[in-house]
């Protein structure tokens, strides 16, 4: 009997075990069911909370836990458009943004006007509140298009930096309507706004940047710095509602300034993108189908009416401010798909603005019947638009986020001349490995996913088991570090005389093309390791070689300084050391500082045209002037040295000393040596290295962009 009291049903489910397996079920089966019949599968979480909600089935209330978790669901889509946009894109394309932002606020505010007080017949507040309703949106085709792998594309960039204008915008109009309606617009109330908005951006702007890095130099627990960043998030939110704006930009802004300390390819952000994908955001979408009501199609004309007018209304505009943009910035239609299928979903504030609206009332009718600021009807027919722009939004989004991708993936099928990347990581020290492995997956390429490769030598003479065993614990913590980031790394154990000839061996034999070495943060390079890589591993070994002294984890650097010697660019490797750099801007977000030749910086800055990063070029002839500059260079700076093989062009007699100058002048500094690939007949495909389109690129500008470019691709 106590049994069946347990699992006794009623509807709607109030068991909160059976409600929890009920929604993962959802959250499991909708898309996978959806799929088939090619509905998106964040359409299949909304239709499936529509099925199950109060207007469908009755399965479930809408209630305080499923309201909790949507609302976090729909801050953390913000934060991650802000997480995962590439600062240097939302920098280049912030006036296209800015643009944009205003077209669709515009266009809606001018469409809305028009339709609410000469179509629908509507008060002027009324209409102006309405109006602002067609402005918002939501981002719900985010993670779509996210998981698509275009999330870093340029007309993501636009919609996402507009977003915050017209949404900010849009919410504003509300908080002035409401307080004109409620009659507490004055000066004290404008006063008091714009400081409080000013506060707020100081706060998350200056601030979480600076609270970010502090926390992460010192913790490095993987659940508390997960924890850090969800508290962050909300911090955010909250600071952004004491201001008076919605809590979605709080979130959003968090993201960007917490955007640079979490790489791309790291574990934080794997596991961000995890927990929020498989719980967070789908509890957002299933409640959002909980708010759809199907009875409204047959309650009466007027709620057809008025909801027709808003879908028609709110499509249109967010089309044309799509299409204007396309034009203004000549995107292809593609991209104009994107930017109008993110933007044209309504959603979070348009549900807050609506709900606002009814909920004052500003009369009464002749037989006491409330006269609400927006009515019955226009809540009514702000759930059917719901239903029909994310409905709408999903299918565009995903058509236009396949389209490029396909693009994307055909333009990488040219392998003329790509190398199969291969990355050894010799580790011998449990402290460093994490380092380590995080540098070899941050300077791989994306098509690199199984050639990760982590080394630890054991000496011959050792005859007794421990050796073994301290191996293979070092083996599976670098094992478990890579796979944080899904990325696959092969532990290889191998016995020889000696550490040089362990190396050697493995390179020509797994055909290695990239080689890390590291050195513990407590020690600088010693002359018995100069002489271990310059007589062993550098003469014996062609491979891009990069030695790495880590003082603080990559994710904190805020700079790297890249000192390049004069004639670097004709050596064969040049393009090779370069996309590891590019490699590191790109998933990490931060600077790179190029101290080089005038000759040098004009290879670089042509490719940083094709492929923009954040970056900086300093004309610097002698190449021992950086010593003087090290009063330039600051505790958070990663300081990236490219020297040479003797006998190559590039190489200098000086080069012998500067491991020396590291050791002395820059002590506090994380830095990398990097001894870039040497010229020899073949390469491990059998490609010929010495065909002018590689070589001769070292002597025109056009060619050697085309052989970097292709190597870019990968």
């Amino acid at each position: 009997m106590l049994i069946w009291n347990v699992f006794e049903i009623s509807l709607p489910l109030t068991n909160p075990v059976i409600k929890f397996l009920l929604i993962l079920a959802i959250i499991l089966f909708a898309p996978i069911v959806l799929n088939k019949i090619k509905i998106p599968p964040l359409l299949g979480l909304i239709i499936a909370g529509a099925i199950i909600g109060p207007h469908g089935f009755n399965l479930m209330e809408r209630d305080s836990s499923i309201i909790l978790s949507g609302t976090a669901g729909l801050l953390y889509i913000m934060f991650l458009a802000g997480l995962e946009i590439d600062l240097a894109d939302f920098k280049k394309n912030s006036s296209k943004s800015f643009v944009f932002g205003m077209y669709t606020f515009l266009v809606p505010m001018g469409l809305g006007i028009l339709a609410g007080r000469w179509v629908l017949e509507l008060s002027w507040a009324s209409t102006i509140l309405l109006a602002s309703m067609f402005a918002s949106h939501t981002l719900i085709a985010y993670p779509l298009i996210s998981k698509l792998g275009v999330a870093k594309n340029r007309a993501v960039n636009i919609t996402v930096g507009g977003t915050m204008i017209t949404d900010t915008l849009a919410l504003l109009v509300l908080a002035i309507i409401v307080g004109m309606t409620t009659g507490e617009v004055n000066t004290e109330f404008w006063i008091r706004l714009s400081i409080s908005i000013l506060l707020f951006g100081l706060i998350v702007i200056v601030l979480f940047p600076l609270i970010g890095r502090w926390f992460f130099k010192r913790f490095d627990d993987s659940v508390s710095q997960y924890i850090f960043v969800l508290m962050m998030v909300f911090l955010g939110a909250v600071l952004a509602e004491l201001a008076g704006i919605e809590a979605i930009i709080g979130a959003f802004l968090a993201g960007l300034t917490l955007n640079r300390l979490i790489p791309h390819t790291s574990p934080l952000m794997n596991r961000i993108e995890f927990v929020g994908n498989a719980i967070f955001i789908p509890f957002f979408l299933i409640g959002v189908g909980m708010l759809i009501d199907y009875s409204v199609f047959f309650k009466d004309w007027e709620t057809i009416k008025v909801g027709a007018v808003m879908i028609v209304v709110a499509t249109l505009a967010k089309f044309i401010a799509a299409w204007l943009t396309q034009k203004t910035y000549k995107l292809s239609v593609d991209e104009r798909s994107i930017i109008f299928g993110l933007s044209n979903a309504q959603a979070a504030a348009t549900l807050a603005a609506v709900l606002v609206g009814y909920s004052i009332v500003i009369g009464e009718t002749p037989t006491g019947e409330p006269i609400r600021l927006l009515g019955e009807n226009i809540l009514n027919g702000t759930i059917l638009m719901i239903l029909f722009t994310c409905t709408i939004a999903s299918f565009v989004a995903q058509r236009g986020a396949k389209n490029i991708a396909l693009a994307e993936a055909y333009g990488t099928l040219d392998n003329e001349y790509l190398l199969e990347e291969k990355i050894l990581i010799p580790i011998n020290n449990i402290e460093n490995t994490d380092e380590l492995v995080n540098l070899g997956v941050i300077i791989k390429s994306s098509k690199n996913k199984d050639g990760l490769y982590a080394l630890n030598i054991i000496y011959n003479q050792y005859n007794d088991g421990s050796a073994d065993k301290i191996a293979n614990k070092i083996l599976t913590r670098a094992t478990v570090t890579a796979s944080a980031t899904d990325t696959i790394l092969h532990g290889l154990l191998r016995y020889d005389l000696n550490i040089v000839n362990g190396i050697i061996s493995v390179v020509k034999e797994r055909k290695i093309t990239d080689l890390i070495l590291g050195l513990h943060e407590s020690k600088g390079i010693s002359d018995s390791f100069l002489g271990q890589l310059s007589e062993g591993i550098l003469s014996k070994c062609d491979t891009t070689t990069l030695i790495y002294k880590s003082v603080q984890p990559l994710a904190t650097i805020k700079r790297h300084v890249v000192i390049v010697p004069s004639r670097a660019e004709k050596e064969i490797g040049f393009p090779y050391w370069l996309v590891k750099l590019w490699n590191i801007a790109k998933n990490s977000g931060a600077k790179l500082s190029f101290y080089a030749t005038e000759e040098t910086l004009k290879f670089i800055k042509d490719i940083h045209l094709k492929y923009p990063i954040e970056a900086q070029f300093t004309e610097c002839d002698n190449w021992l002037e950086f010593l003087k500059l090290s009063q330039e260079f600051h505790k958070d700076d990663n300081i990236i040295v490219v020297l040479s093989r003797k006998n190559n062009p590039s190489y200098q007699n000086s080069m012998v000393e500067i491991p020396k100058y590291l050791n002395e002048r820059f002590k506090q500094n994380s830095f990398i040596i990097i001894y870039p690939l040497q010229e020899r007949e073949t390469d491990r495909n059998g490609i010929d290295l010495t065909d002018a389109t590689i070589k001769q690129p070292l002597e025109k500008l056009d060619e050697i962009g085309k052989a970097i470019a292709k190597i870019f691709r990968q």
